[in-house]
């Protein structure tokens, strides 16, 4: 582990494994997450020869916390993000030089990979999208009704305040977090072990801030042109069954990107296939390292 600093100073924690003889890849993780439920598909791919590189966002995991409740996970502009994944991607593109690069995110990850290829701030020369943010499950409110309940918690003074609450003091309500996230228990148990052996890297809800941001950053990707407009050749991978995620939407997207290919997994995958069971993490690690060897050999 190191640090990274951004271009305002923030410190990103940041972590390198791999000789690099195959090339440079970025990983990026989603929302609440953080490098260490990632250690499992960096190490395959450093074994395949990618120097990886992954970091934890700005104010969740190691590197620190926008609010003063540090369970919350908050950010005042996507934007700020954005900047952060830049500033990252030109440090890693100089270490890359002509090697083969490709980036990587999962969920929010997925999203703002998306935004920065759109916006020509990346340049990788492919991508993976796993289970991107493209849309989110809102109910009971329609997608507009929640992001104008959030604009509105955020002009009466609830920026910072958690937009809903996790409790996960029960083996049900662990449960039930669990489903959403992943059908193999080892695995969300690891998630659970790496926050009890530091909690200073754990993270619960987002803020309003983050909610009302993330429907607009959204919509953002939803305005004409702007997936037509992104050049690298990408791979997204679905969940049909997905409970936080909208694969309808992940399918709309795939759809308007000029060079993309999909595949969307049936009940056996929930929202993190990464971390799912060994059959279908181990197929979804193939049709990654398959696509990759064609679009960046």
């Amino acid at each position: 582990m190191d640090q990274f600093s951004a271009a305002d100073g923030w410190p990103l924690r940041r972590y390198r494994l791999g000789s690099g003889a195959r090339g440079h890849m970025l990983v990026m993780g989603g929302r609440g997450d953080m490098i260490e439920k990632f250690l499992e598909v960096i190490v395959h791919w450093a074994g395949l020869g990618w120097a990886v590189t992954s970091f934890d966002w700005r104010g969740q995991g190691g590197s620190g916390r926008l609010a003063a409740d540090p369970l919350t996970g908050h950010i005042e502009d996507f934007s700020q993000w954005l900047d952060d994944l830049g500033g990252i991607a030109q440090a890693w593109e100089r270490d890359a030089g002509p090697a083969p690069r490709a980036m990587i995110g999962h969920s929010m990850g997925g999203h703002l990979l998306l935004r920065a290829l759109a916006e020509r701030r990346v340049a990788p020369d492919a991508a993976v999208l796993v289970a991107p943010m493209l849309g989110v499950h809102s109910a009971p409110l329609p997608a507009r009704g929640a992001w104008a309940l959030a604009r509105l918690a955020c002009a009466v003074g609830l920026a910072k305040r958690q937009a809903w609450t996790q409790r996960e003091e029960s083996a049900h309500q662990r449960r039930m977090r669990e489903q959403r996230l992943t059908h193999d228990p080892a695995r969300y148990a690891d998630e659970l072990w790496w926050r009890a052996h530091d909690p200073a890297i754990a993270l619960g809800p987002p803020s309003w801030r983050w909610v009302e941001q993330a429907f607009a950053s959204m919509a953002a990707l939803e305005r004409p042109g702007v997936l037509e407009n992104v050049a690298t050749p990408l791979l997204l991978l679905a969940a049909r069954r997905d409970k936080l995620v909208r694969t309808d939407a992940i399918c709309a997207a795939a759809a308007r990107l000029p060079d993309a290919r999909l595949h969307v997994y049936g009940p056996e995958s929930a929202h993190e296939i990464l971390r799912e069971w060994d059959w279908v993490r181990l197929d979804a690690l193939a049709r990654i390292d398959s696509f990759l060897d064609e679009r960046a050999p």
